[in-house]
Order: structure tokens, then sequence, then C-alpha cells
């Protein structure tokens, strides 16, 4: 029996220029520092919320790494985005006790009101929808974080709520 390679398919969107100068303090910083490969792109991610092709492509000429082994660490980390996300991101933990507690009815919830797909961004750019694996407040289970502020033993409705409230606060 001969087993078939499957494909994961990345997308990556090409969303216009990028300012590359915002990238020169960085890499004055880092440039001949050992071990730079990962503050030179969570520094790059800080700056742009994501990290753009020509950040690969400029740090790669300006640092020596090379785009291969940049590109290795953003897919393998799950830390590092290539794609925006949105301004609030919501994180709802499927670790143990949060799994135990329902936390799918958290995700299942804010997939319908958000209208996406785990990983998603709302169309508005103002949600990324996540499930993570722990948040390491178990006793809170389930929990969701909304950039730093962390929301437990709630329902899928309680959930939908929190996003609701923040949504009616980005439109005034």
């Amino acid at each position: 029996m001969r087993i078939e390679r499957i494909a994961v398919k990345q997308e990556i969107e090409d969303l216009g220029p990028v300012d590359l100068d915002l990238l020169n303090p960085l890499i004055e910083k880092y440039k001949s520092k050992k071990g730079n490969l990962i503050p030179l792109l969570q520094g790059a991610q800080d700056i742009y919320g994501y990290i753009p092709r020509p950040a690969f492509e400029k740090l790669a000429a300006e640092t020596g790494n090379e785009l291969s082994d940049m590109y290795g660490v953003v897919t393998f980390y799950a830390q590092f985005r290539l794609n925006p996300v949105g301004k609030h991101i919501i994180k709802v933990c499927h670790g143990t006790a949060c799994h135990v507690q329902n936390a799918r009815a958290l995700t299942t919830s804010l997939k319908e009101a958000l209208k996406v797909d785990d990983g998603g961004t709302t169309e508005d750019g103002l949600f990324t929808l996540e499930s993570v694996a722990c948040l390491g407040c178990c006793s809170l289970a389930p929990v969701m974080m909304i950039g730093n502020e962390t929301f437990g033993k709630l329902t899928g409705s309680q959930a939908v709520k929190i996003m609701k409230k923040i949504r009616i606060s980005e439109n005034n």
C-alpha cells in the first residue's frame, strides 16, 4: 500500500506595500548577535501584527539568516503569523479541564456569531478566533482570553455576549 503525502496549504496573502524602514532599529539591535533569529521574527511580528513576505526578505538580506530557516521557525512555532489577525484575538482554551467543561460550546458559539472558522478573522478585521491548548486557568474552566483579559466559567452565550460588548465599544 502506498501512502500519499498530503500537501499542507498555508496561504500567504499579498496585502500591498509594507514600510520596511520600520525594521531598521530591530535589525540594528540584533544584526550581529548570535541566536538572533527568533528575536528578529518576534520583533517583526510586533511591528506588523504578522510577518509579511517583504519583511522576511529584508531580514534575510540584512542579517544573513536564511529565508528557509526563518520560514522553518515561523511555521514550527504557533506564536508566529503569516497573515494579519484581528484587533482582538479571542483564544478559547481546549486543555483537559476546559475540554471536560465543554469548551467546544464556546468555540461553536463564537464561530457562529463571528461567522469565521477556528483561526479565522472577521471581515471587519476586529476579531480573530483561536483554539489553544492551554491558558493555565484550569480552575476557571472553560476559559477564553481576549487580549490580556481572562474570562472564566463561561457558557457559549456568555462568550458571545462578551464579544458583542467589545464590538459595541469599538463602534462607539
